[in-house]
């Protein structure tokens, strides 16, 4: 390092030499206008003993050994105007964008100074004109920071800043005078800490002395919370903020508010943990005057490239009234949820995923802390977690799942724990060499499954209890199919297939006489019982097109229909399986009964099916000529998705032969925009006084036995903007005195990309989503329209800063609006204000919060919540 500095020191006497050949005597008085004034550097160090060299006992030194230089890296320095080295001094001055490099020492400013000397590096900016500019920006490592000047010891590491601005992620800190003890140590007096950007912050909080730890934290005194430099009542003794790049552990701030049946209550208060770099946790709690309480679970976790998910548990005891009077209840409700997801590249043969979302019915209706209001509406709650597994060099593989299905309003639960298929894909056992397949033989597919469920039906009341077990059933399902095609008549395609089923019960029923009662008695047996079916079918399809040409716009019209004829048997196996049983005191009164009635996969099937099935598929489209003249291409259009007819004519049966046809219709319209869907089942015989389907045909063909329709429109401002015409060779930017180009201050640099907001004709934009549904019904005895509503959603942005945002609907039927909402957001810069309200129904609550942006800060907030007067069922 000695050798270095030698040299150094001798490139710099040559390059004095040459310079003062050139400059003559100018250098004395150019190095003291921008060397430190003696006077101002003398003070700096007699205040602050940090910076001063520690002196050093050459006595006790050995002379043999070498002498360590207090600079352990080489400095790279450059300057846009003038780099002079002044030996006598041993200091180095850079003017104007000067620009040092030292170890991880990164600093830029108008005027950078370095003593060898005293081992110290001085930075300031410089004033002209416009005022102070070029301000020194210090950068070591990943830390940032912008001063007005400082003052840096190469060998203590220590520093004095004056009018510091540092970034500390999201967390900006104005100090005065700073002192950088070490690397991991900052001491700041007269500091201003905020998260807005601007130059005048729009709020601050301020306080006299803090210690900075960057990347950790910051510790600060006495503070207070100033708004547009207006100091505010608010002040806290003293304030820890985190600035660490990783999460770390801390309290929550729970919101208060009040409701008309609970009392006060303070919600969401609690603890944040942060374990390790994978999984957190938080929980959090809520409390109301009249004795209701909850508790909240939640983690989050991610490995990545492998898997990620959350979990979430929620508990709630809701007390209604007081104890003593007539309307007092209690009641429990919980909510479970659990979402886990896989990288798909982590495992391709391998997948493990889950969705669940259970609990009590009525927990969306009776919470009084769920943020999710949509879930108000929701009807079912599902689970599902599966596993899959592909067996690699077979052609078989496993899916394991268990699901869970709840209908919240008859309270209905039914779960399979668990459901295991094991799927074979379709060999082709007679396919020729390289596996071709020329002939039907060859085509022949077989493919095989196997599921076994465990199945559990309950209720709500009996959820996670003991007894949702009693009425379980087990069984195991065989299904195997072959089938193949082959070309008859050139355009039709014909495809026989068989089909054959296998069901595995582990219970079944069996009615005895009981001649106390004389009636028949049904007992469930555990044990293993089994039945098999089997099925016949062909079908023959073809595909046929119809092209109308046309003069216009509209050049050609394609219908496109494919029509298909199947038929199917299947023998009546029922008599195979069906027992009989006396079920009165005439012993010739006999009922007879399926032992699988009560099975998971059903009863064998009864009656000989001998049908013939029927369907029509049509599809409509158009060419159609563009608008601009230059566009030599056709636009292809789809005028009608889907047209599709199916029905069914059973030759086996001595009645009622015919079902009823099925009509489903789509299509899109106003470019895509408008999306229509129809459908209709259509009944060609009559009806009895009763209701009831006789063997005689409408005199008008067909009766409408239900129809639906519903239609779904999105629409915005944008679709109203005109599109700007696309720019030629021809066309140059204008520079006319009257153009929007035109420069009128003789500044070259003038682009003109910023404008001021046109306030005539100013645009407002939006977005409507508008969703209607219609259904009609006729049983014979009562027919009309069973439900009419139009639901509707959207946003406005009124200024760049402000929205509304809203969601309702209207039933036509009932004469009344459904679940309606409105919000309503402020753009304050560096805070937040948001209100959402739903002013009308069982739901009828508010809440209103303003806070500061930043997650850092998340906490400066207040809020106000209004629950809804909810009464417990």
């Amino acid at each position: 390092m000695q050798t270095k500095t030698l040299h150094i020191l001798l490139l710099s006497f040559l390059s004095l030499f040459c310079f003062q050949l050139t400059y003559g005597q100018d250098i004395k008085a150019k190095t003291k206008a921008l060397s430190i004034p003696s006077k101002q550097k003398d003070s700096i160090l007699k205040k602050d003993s940090l910076l001063l060299k520690k002196p050093t006992d050459t006595l006790k030194k050995d002379s043999l050994k070498t002498k360590k230089s207090a600079i352990e890296f080489i400095i790279t320095h450059n300057a846009h105007d003038d780099m002079i080295q002044d030996l006598k001094n041993k200091r180095t001055i850079l003017y104007n964008n000067a620009h040092v490099i030292y170890g991880d020492i990164d600093l830029k400013a108008g005027i950078i100074i370095v003593d060898n000397k005293n081992n110290t590096l001085f930075a300031k900016g410089i004033k002209d004109s416009l005022g102070y500019q070029q301000r020194p920006v210090f950068k070591q490592g990943t830390q940032e920071s912008e001063q007005d000047s400082i003052l840096y010891n190469f060998e203590s590491k220590k520093a004095i800043i004056y009018n510091l601005k540092t970034n500390q992620n999201g967390l900006i800190t104005y100090g005065e005078k700073t002192k950088k003890v070490n690397d991991s140590t900052i001491y700041i007096r007269d500091i201003k800490f905020t998260t807005s950007n601007k130059p005048n912050p729009d709020y601050y909080i301020r306080t006299k002395k803090a210690k900075l730890v960057p990347g950790k934290k910051i510790i600060v005194g006495l503070s207070n919370l100033v708004i547009a430099d207006v100091p505010t009542p608010v002040a806290i003794p003293f304030a820890y903020f985190p600035t660490t790049e990783t999460r770390s552990s801390g309290f929550i701030i729970p919101a208060w508010g009040q409701t008309t049946n609970q009392g006060y209550f303070l919600q969401n208060g609690g603890y944040y943990i942060a374990l390790n770099d994978y999984v957190d946790i938080t929980l959090l709690g809520d409390l109301y005057t009249n004795g209701s309480w909850g508790i909240t679970a939640q983690s989050n976790y991610v490995v990545r490239y492998k898997y990620n998910g959350n979990f979430s548990f929620k508990y709630e005891n809701l007390i209604q009234s007081l104890k003593g009077f007539d309307d007092y209840s209690k009641r429990t409700n919980f909510n479970i949820r659990w979402s886990h997801n896989q990288d798909s590249k982590s495992n391709p043969n391998s997948r493990f995923s889950a969705s669940v979302n259970l609990g009590s019915s009525k927990y969306y209706r009776e919470s009084l802390n769920e943020a999710n209001n949509n879930d108000f509406l929701t009807n079912t709650l599902s689970s599902s977690i599966s596993y899959y597994r592909k067996f690699v060099g077979t052609p078989f593989n496993l899916n394991a799942t268990a699901t869970h299905s709840q209908n919240t309003n008859t309270q209905a639960i039914t779960m399979t724990l668990p459901s295991v298929q094991v799927n074979m894909d379709r060999v082709y056992p007679f396919s020729g060499k390289n596996g071709e397949k020329t002939n039907a033989l060859q085509k022949m597919g077989v493919n095989y499954s196997l599921k076994g469920d465990y199945r559990i039906n309950t209720v709500d009341s009996l959820f996670f209890k003991p007894e949702m077990f009693d009425t379980a059933k087990a069984g195991i399902q065989h299904n195997a199919n072959a089938s193949t095609n082959l070309k008859v008549f050139k355009y039709f395609t014909l495809a026989p297939s068989a089909t054959y089923k296998e069901v595995w019960n582990f219970d079944y029923i069996q009615k005895n006489y009981d001649p106390l009662t004389t009636t028949a008695v049904t007992e469930t047996i555990k044990g293993f019982k089994s039945f098999r079916e089997y099925n016949l079918g062909v079908a023959l399809s073809t595909t046929l097109y119809g092209v109308y040409n046309l003069k216009g716009r509209i050049k050609t019209i394609r219908h496109t229909v494919r029509p298909s004829i199947s038929y199917g048997y299947r023998p009546d196996f029922a008599d195979q399986y069906n027992l009989q049983v006396q079920q009165s005191a005439d012993p010739l009164d006999l009922e007879t009964y399926s032992p699988f009635e009560n099975g998971i996969y059903g009863q064998p099937g009864s009656g000989l099916s001998n049908s013939i099935g029927i369907t029509v598929n049509n599809v409509l489209e158009a060419k159609v000529a563009s608008r601009d003249s230059t566009n030599l291409e056709d636009k292809k259009i789809t005028l009608l998705n889907n047209l599709n007819f199916n029905t069914f004519y059973n030759i086996a049966a001595d009645s009622l032969r015919w079902s009823p046809v099925n009509v489903s219709a789509g299509t899109l319209l106003f470019k895509d925009k408008l999306t229509v869907n129809m459908g209709a089942i259509l009944d060609p015989y009559q009806l009895d006084s009763n209701g009831n389907r006789i063997d005689k045909f409408n005199s008008n063909l067909f009766r409408v036995t239900s129809a639906t329709l519903s239609a779904n429109y999105s629409i915005s401002s944008t679709d109203f903007k005109k599109k700007e015409p696309k720019k030629t060779q021809f066309d140059a930017p204008s520079n006319d005195q009257f153009g929007d180009n035109a420069n009128t201050n003789g500044d070259p640099n003038n682009s003109n990309t910023e404008k001021k907001a046109q306030l005539y004709k100013a645009s407002v934009p939006w977005s409507l989503n508008l969703m209607y549904a219609v259904n009609y019904s006729n049983n014979g005895i009562i027919k009309g329209i069973g439900s009419n509503t139009l639901m509707f959603n959207g946003n406005i942005e009124l200024t760049p800063k402000w929205s509304v945002r809203f969601s309702s609907g209207y039933d036509f039927e009932n004469k009344g609006f459904s679940y309606t909402r409105l919000g309503f957001t402020r753009d304050l810069d560096s805070w937040n204000f948001n209100f959402d309200w739903s002013p009308f129904g069982v739901n009828k609550s508010y809440y209103f919060r303003i806070g500061v942006k930043s997650g850092i800060l998340n906490d400066l907030k207040w809020d106000k919540r209004s629950l809804p007067d909810r009464l417990l069922y």
